[in-house]
Formats: C-alpha cells, sequence, structure tokens
C-alpha cells in the first residue's frame, strides 16, 4: 500500500475497528474526485468514521443534521444586504467546505436534497447571478439509515447516480466489538485524532492517481461488465456512462492505493460493487433471484470474461 495511504488508514482505524476495506473504499472515492452514500443500520459507526477520514486532513470539516425544516440555504448559502454599503453579499452555507458530512440525508426535503447534489455535480454554487466555487478538493460524504423509513424522502434513482460510490459499514466481529468496549471505556478516541495529511497532498496525491495506466482491454472490460447490467434479465435498468467513468476512475485509484501504476482486472472487480449497486434496478426477476443489488452486481461481474495480461 502507498505509505502515505497507509499512514492516513492507520489513523482512521484509531477511531474504527477492523473495518479496513471500507476505509479504504472512502479514501479511492477521496482521489476519484468523487462523493460517497453510506448506508447502513444505526450505531455501526458511519458518522464516526466520516469524521475520523475528514479530521485526519488539513481540511474544513462540515457536518450538517438533515433534517425536514433544513432549507436550501442552510446547504448554499444565502445573499443579505449590506445595511452600510446596500450592496448584496454572499454568507456561506455548510457546503462551502473541503468534506461535508451530510448525515442522514434522506431525512432532507426533496428541495434541499436538490441543492446538495447540485453542488456535488458542479463543484460550485449559483446564487442570485453569481457563482462561487467550492474549495478543492470538495467531498460530500452523506449517511442514510435504509430500516427506519418513516418520514423519509426516498434519493431518485437518477440522484444516487450523483454519489460515486455507495458502502456498508456492517457490524463488527465479537472480537471487534470487545476491541471498541476497551477503546471507548475510558476516553472517545475521535477527539485525539491526528492531523496525517494536508489537503495539498491530497491534491497531489489524486494527481498521481490520475495518472494511473488504464490498457485497451482493461477499459473493454469496464465496458463488458456495464453493458452486461443492461441486458441483464435480472435488471431493469443498467448502470449508465457515468458508471463507466466512475469504475475507471475508481480502478485506477484503488491500483495507486495499492501502490501500483497500472490497473489489473482484479482492481475493477474490486470496485464494482460499491461503484454499480446503487445504480441499478433489479427487474422483478432479479428481486426474486437476489437478496440485495450487491449480490446481483457479483453474479453479473462472475459471467463477464477476464481479459488475459
Amino acid at each position: 500500500m502507498n505509505e502515505e495511504i497507509r499512514k492516513l488508514v492507520d489513523n482512521v482505524e484509531k477511531v474504527i475497528v477492523g473495518k479496513t476495506d471500507v476505509i479504504v473504499n472512502v479514501i479511492t472515492a477521496l482521489l476519484s474526485g468523487g462523493h460517497v452514500l453510506i448506508e447502513d443500520v444505526p450505531g455501526v459507526g458511519k458518522t464516526q468514521l466520516v469524521s475520523a477520514v475528514a479530521r485526519s486532513m488539513d481540511g474544513k470539516f462540515n457536518r450538517i443534521q438533515l433534517t425536514p425544516d433544513i432549507m436550501p440555504s442552510d446547504i448554499v448559502g444565502f445573499s443579505m444586504i449590506n445595511p452600510q454599503t446596500r450592496q448584496f453579499e454572499y454568507h456561506q452555507g455548510v457546503a462551502m467546505c473541503n468534506f461535508l458530512l451530510a448525515d442522514e440525508i434522506n431525512r432532507a426535503s426533496p428541495k434541499a436534497q436538490s441543492s446538495l447534489l447540485e453542488i456535488m455535480e458542479e463543484y460550485q454554487i449559483s446564487l442570485d447571478g453569481n457563482t462561487y466555487k467550492l474549495p478543492e478538493p470538495f467531498m460530500t460524504l452523506a449517511t442514510q439509515n435504509p430500516v427506519e423509513t418513516y418520514g423519509t424522502y426516498h434519493l431518485p434513482e437518477a440522484q444516487m447516480d450523483r454519489f460515486l460510490m455507495r458502502i456498508t459499514v456492517g457490524y463488527p466481529s465479537k472480537e471487534q466489538e470487545m476491541e471498541i468496549l476497551n477503546r471507548m471505556e475510558h476516553d472517545q478516541p475521535i477527539r485525539d485524532v491526528e492531523k496525517v495529511m494536508d489537503i495539498q497532498s491530497v491534491i497531489r496525491l489524486r494527481e498521481q492517481a490520475e495518472k494511473t495506466a488504464v490498457s485497451d482491454k482493461i477499459k473493454n472490460y469496464i465496458l463488458d461488465i456495464v453493458n452486461t447490467t443492461r441486458g441483464s434479465v435480472f435488471v431493469k435498468l443498467g448502470a449508465s456512462p457515468r458508471a463507466s467513468l466512475a469504475l475507471m476512475r475508481s480502478a485506477k485509484s484503488y491500483a495507486f492505493i495499492c501502490g501500483r501504476d497500472f490497473v489489473t482486472p482484479d482492481d475493477v472487480k474490486r470496485m464494482t460493487v460499491p461503484v454499480l449497486s446503487h445504480r441499478l434496478i433489479l427487474s422483478p426477476k432479479g428481486k426474486a433471484e437476489f437478496d440485495d443489488n450487491d449480490k446481483a452486481v457479483r453474479e453479473i461481474v462472475s459471467t463477464v470474461p477476464v481479459p488475459t495480461t
């Protein structure tokens, strides 16, 4: 693993126990310039994970607890007349940061969700005829609870596509949970998270990850996977060209994290579930055959021939 990334992962693991793969996924999305939706049941550490990653880097970290009464202006900001100058002045919203934790995004109203998803796509805020660029890098890490859906607003599939990845944290093993109890018996490790990487280093690592080589065989493999989702009897709505780009970028970043300057088929396969599962709508046959989209993606990928090097 890349030495700087290893240091970052180790720092986050002071708070998050036994979830190295999940942490690596978040860092992969960061290096790919994408956003992450963390979907899981309450109490498994979604918010702690995001906080630990953001606090490990020397950037501006904002958090907003999304509720039905949150207004778009809370997210993107608003203009107000200055009594002295009699000119409109822009007052920043919570999105003007490097790392934005949008807690329980499915509890926000559709109007607030739309304002957030728009800036995720454009990386800028347009207000009253003016455009305000978001800091670089900018990353949204949103959480949602898929179980308790009363009083929530489901994210439309078209908007889910704005997230580079959807990941789950999952329950810890008994041994891991014992470690959590021991760590948190007398202290809160999140308070002691150190900054181990500055923003310029993040930008530099992004640029290096972008240079990771992708052969035509690998690109064809990516396209074969995506096209198979579109023709599968298990899928009603397949992955879009945006998904192809997301899979390529994620595979490049993951290969870079692993210390390689080229992408292998295993890198692509490793990223298929987090990148593709939330972009598919299963057909009635798919819903009958599989418990969730993750299993459907694994089955589809298993049918695609792997290119030889």
